[in-house]
């Protein structure tokens, strides 16, 4: 069995200062994937230096304490390799890539389309862009992506649907349309496999108004799976009772 875990951490530095460590140790991942390190490299590896049994590899952004993916794990890939080969897309550092026997594991922070919108245009080319270069990475062996979609799939992903419609980052149509390509050509949502009904289960809450105690939160974390490992994916959990984040980390079982 093989655990791999999501979450978008929300600042490397930050929360290796909070219980992250104790939390890596209670959920036990072979592999975990970390979105938003808002760090440079050798400042990824520093904070994660307690991790001294896992191979460590991250993609950070060229603007300093901005955006950044990290990988942690337990067994060294066959190889790893970042972004999408796009260098309008490449210089953020959103997309890790690590190779493993029997699939590539895609880990991903999708671009906010903004508060005010003014990165949707934006966030719709690279919806296309990540999608074909997933479908090329599946010509070789199947895949499995995660992380931080910044998008509610349906209406159940979100607690206030009607309220953010058409009218917030997170929840716009061009958004929706963007996560239907995926899940409508071969792309399973992990978690919808297991529990296609379920709401009220969220993966970020904002830091306002006291949202998460309340449980009016967002489901934009996910695991993505290629249809042909679904025989080998024994779980799908999102395991909100973990704090440091305002994002939870969202896991995987498979065999």
């Amino acid at each position: 069995m093989m655990k791999i875990i999501s979450w978008n951490v929300n600042g490397i530095r930050a929360i290796t200062q909070k219980n992250f460590f104790s939390d890596f140790e209670m959920l036990a991942p072979d592999v975990m994937c970390l979105q938003e390190t808002k760090a440079q490299d050798d400042q990824v590896t520093k904070a994660l230096l307690p991790l001294e049994d896992y191979h460590i590899f991250s993609n950070s952004a060229e603007k300093k304490g901005y955006s950044g993916t990290a990988i942690i794990s337990k067994t060294k890939p066959l190889s790893v390799s970042k972004g999408i080969g796009i260098e309008n897309h490449d210089n953020e550092g959103r997309v890790l890539c690590a190779e493993y026997e029997n699939f590539f594991l895609v880990n991903v922070y999708v671009p906010n389309s903004g508060s005010s919108l003014k990165r949707l245009d934006y966030r719709q080319e690279w919806d296309l862009d990540f999608f074909n270069y997933l479908k090329k990475l599946e010509t070789q062996k199947p895949i499995v992506v995660c992380g931080d979609f910044n998008v509610a799939h349906t209406h159940i992903d979100l607690a206030h649907p009607k309220a953010n419609y058409n009218k917030y980052a997170g929840y716009m149509q061009e958004e929706i349309d963007g996560m239907d390509r995926f899940t409508q050509n071969g792309l399973t949502d992990s978690f919808r496999h297991f529990y296609p009904e379920k709401a009220n289960a969220y993966s970020w809450w904002s830091y306002r108004a006291g949202a998460r105690p309340k449980n009016i939160g967002w489901r934009i974390d996910y695991f993505l799976l290629s249809s042909s490992l679904l025989p080998q994916l024994k779980r799908a959990s999102i395991q909100s009772e973990v704090m440091g984040s305002d994002h939870c980390p969202v896991a995987i079982e498979i065999i």
